[in-house]
């Protein structure tokens, strides 16, 4: 049986970062990297939209807010250093309403306080300089946020994590964890491999890995899938570049926006419906195992007692064209539903907590010999470095490691 230092489970961005990280630390540590699918990168990591995030909307000294900060600079170097086409083309959030336009400036607040120097306030003129098609009654600009290839990112870190040690195992996925003799085995479809500690990046399965290995993760995985739209190409001059709305701060989703992306071309949405499966990317997919799991956790019920209303409503405009295009409207009010076709869903991988609540900052717990990612949805492309360089410091310090 291969022997090993650290096991990370979950080959999408975060566990690329983390590997990178951990072999920055020590060239001679042996780590290996479990991944279910056959390739790197295949869920959250490979439907982002492609957004470097600011760090505009977190509340300062949360984890989200420090991370995001620190990893779109980083973001930025490595993708000038390793040739990863991007673009820093900033954003403008549109206030369409007046009660709209206090959130805004609590938006702005939270920008400065989490180091934005490139925000500008927008009157109704000065949108259309940005976006000539918007409409608004106030706006903001963000000249921090830009656009990228996710996907190109992960195949980078996943080439420099083998080309320096790492052994990346695709199509293993873990089906039990166990401890014998002060060490971990960790059982996959692919063999069986001896770990002295463990990193869970399981993203969409993590709240089940943690459970597998003895840890209650205290919160579930609920799958959320966001469906987008996209421009036909006669209409891509409708937007230049990102325009999003104000959001709802009851939730951790930003509402259906615009997004240019950097190999062309313009997607619109996401909504946030439920997913009947945690890897459900259409409107057909269905798991009974993974239904039964959201339907019998009591925080499930919780939340959708206090948030049906805005439920039904993402479910309408999950089947009605023309409701998700009016909500589009609001931001760009020349939009028809003829300059649309329909594009690409991702599934978002949302702690809930038993009481209902849906954890808005990035969520890592620690057990005997682990440490488990629990809640690392959007911003975590745009923090990955971070996040991978503050896991490294914590397994240096939890397993006793150099």
């Amino acid at each position: 049986m291969e022997q090993y230092e650290i096991a990370i489970i979950g080959g999408g961005i975060v566990g690329l970062a983390t590997a990178n990280a951990l072999l920055d630390q020590n060239p001679r540590r042996r780590l290996i990297l479990v991944e279910a699918e056959p390739r790197l990168a295949s869920h959250q990591t490979g439907h982002n939209s492609g957004v470097i995030h600011s760090g505009l909307y977190y509340k300062p000294d949360s984890l989200k807010a420090q991370l995001c900060v620190e990893g779109r600079e980083a973001m930025y170097r490595f993708c000038q250093e390793h040739g990863i086409a991007h673009e820093r083309c900033g954003k403008i959030v549109v206030a369409t309403e007046e009660d709209e336009l206090p959130r805004l400036q609590e938006l702005h607040r939270r920008g400065e306080a989490n180091g934005l120097r490139g925000m500008r306030w927008l009157a109704p003129d000065e949108i259309r300089e940005y976006e000539p098609h918007a409409a608004g009654i106030r706006g903001l600009f963000v000249r921090e946020t830009g656009i990228v290839d996710y996907k190109a990112v992960a195949c980078t870190f996943g080439q420099m994590a083998s080309e320096h040690g790492c052994d990346v195992k695709t199509t293993a996925r873990l089906t039990a964890c166990r401890r014998s003799e002060g060490r971990l085995i960790l059982e996959t479809n692919a063999g069986e491999f001896q770990c002295d500690a463990l990193v869970n990046c399981g993203g969409l399965q993590s709240d089940r890995v943690a459970r597998m290995c003895g840890v209650d993760p205290e919160v579930h995985i609920i799958p959320f899938r966001g469906e987008y739209y996209e421009l036909n190409p006669s209409r891509y001059s409708l937007v230049r570049n990102l325009i999003y709305p104000v959001p709802d701060p009851r939730f951790p989703f930003l509402g259906v926006h615009f997004t240019r992306m950097i190999g062309g071309g313009v997607e619109a949405g996401p909504n946030a419906v439920l997913a009947f499966m945690r890897e459900g990317y259409r409107k057909t997919d269905f798991r009974l195992t993974d239904v039964a799991d959201t339907f019998s956790y009591r925080g499930f019920w919780k939340m959708a007692s206090r948030h049906w209303k805005t439920g039904a409503g993402e479910f309408w405009r999950s089947l009605s064209k023309n409701a998700f295009v009016s909500a589009l409207q609001r931001l760009l009010p020349e939009l028809k539903p003829e300059d649309l076709r329909p594009g690409g869903s991702g599934v978002r991988a949302q702690a809930v907590d038993t009481n209902g609540n849906l954890l808005d900052d990035f969520r890592v717990i620690r057990g005997e010999r682990m440490i488990h990612v629990l809640n690392a949805p959007s911003p975590a492309a745009t923090s990955s470095l971070s996040i991978g360089k503050t896991i490294a410091r914590m397994a240096c310090q939890h397993f006793g490691m150099d």
